[in-house]
């Protein structure tokens, strides 16, 4: 299957970040939220008044979650805090369940009771990496074994659990019981071949997003592409984008037919920069199935 370039991409008229990720569409604000991980910064993005907030940070954000009140639920190197973006306070939840200076949160969301799962980041990419559950009085580890845990989400009855590890190339499904928040029957749901010389790479899986038809949405790190996978793990769809490095899509708009990408320009060659102008934006298109609303964190 060839990449389809039938999708009108644009960029979100905001300047790029260095690495972009966690989106998620906030749907009583009309807002679409990010991180910007290396740049410690959390991003606000009204299109209906054009305009852009963003509140900046002394450790590193791998993602966030939206909560009750406006305040925003933020998993970084240091711990998970309470972040209150109006007063600007930040409540200490959690000390990291690691070595801060061998590892960091990364890719995370909200399950639909409102407990975070987020996966950890191993800084010399050892598999030490492991999936935590926070369900506001303790967190928990829940599988491990990984190098870089990404790709979380859920299926639309809410009993599969999706969750990647990039470097391996693979993307696993577990059975989820979401009454326990336990997990069970851990398998491959997809497998990417890993760089060769001589051949062409189409990328490692990055985070993720399922719509309403099951279907789950791969960003493809320096891939130049997103995938859109079957509940069975076939290709259904391969989109081109014109940048290397998409890192994650969320979908959003009042329809959830927008679907937004998340990229980064952290580390890139200066000559691919020159030709990818839009690395590091958030690209949006519209899509024809909506995805599934955003699920937010409880303490």
């Amino acid at each position: 299957m060839t990449a389809e370039r039938l999708f009108e991409i644009s960029p979100l008229p905001v300047a790029p970040s260095l690495l972009g990720e966690s989106p998620f569409w906030h749907p009583a604000e009309g807002a679409l939220w990010w991180v910007d991980i290396p740049g410690r910064r959390l991003n606000r993005w009204e299109p209906r008044q054009g305009r852009h907030d963003h509140w900046g940070f002394d450790a590193e954000p791998g993602c966030a979650a939206p909560m009750q009140g406006g305040r925003v639920l933020l998993a970084m190197r240091d711990g998970l805090w309470c972040f209150d973006p109006h007063s600007r306070q930040r409540q200490r939840l959690c000390r990291p369940p690691y070595d801060p200076a061998q590892q960091r949160f990364n890719d995370g969301k909200a399950d639909p009771q409102g407990r975070l799962w987020v996966s950890t980041l191993d800084d010399q990419r050892q598999p030490r990496a492991a999936l935590w559950r926070w369900d506001g009085d303790e967190i928990q580890r829940m599988a491990g074994g990984i190098t870089t845990g990404n790709g979380l989400a859920w299926s639309p009855d809410s009993r599969t659990l999706y969750w990647s590890d990039t470097r391996a190339h693979e993307v696993r499904a577990l059975d989820f019981d979401p009454d326990q928040g336990t997990l069970s029957r851990q398998r491959v749901f997809a497998r990417f071949a890993p760089r060769e010389d001589g051949r062409p790479y189409g990328g490692r899986p990055d985070g993720a997003a399922v719509d309403t038809e099951g279907a789950y949405w791969v960003a493809m790190y320096e891939g130049c592409r997103l995938l859109r996978l079957s509940p069975s793990g076939e290709l259904l769809q391969e989109v081109a984008l014109p940048v290397h490095c998409p890192t994650m899509p969320c979908f959003g708009g009042p329809d959830l037919r927008t679907l937004f990408v998340t990229t980064a320009r952290d580390g890139r060659p200066a000559d691919e920069l020159a030709r990818e102008p839009w690395a590091g934006c958030v690209l949006q298109m519209r899509v024809a199935v909506p995805g599934l609303p955003v699920n937010f964190a409880r303490l």
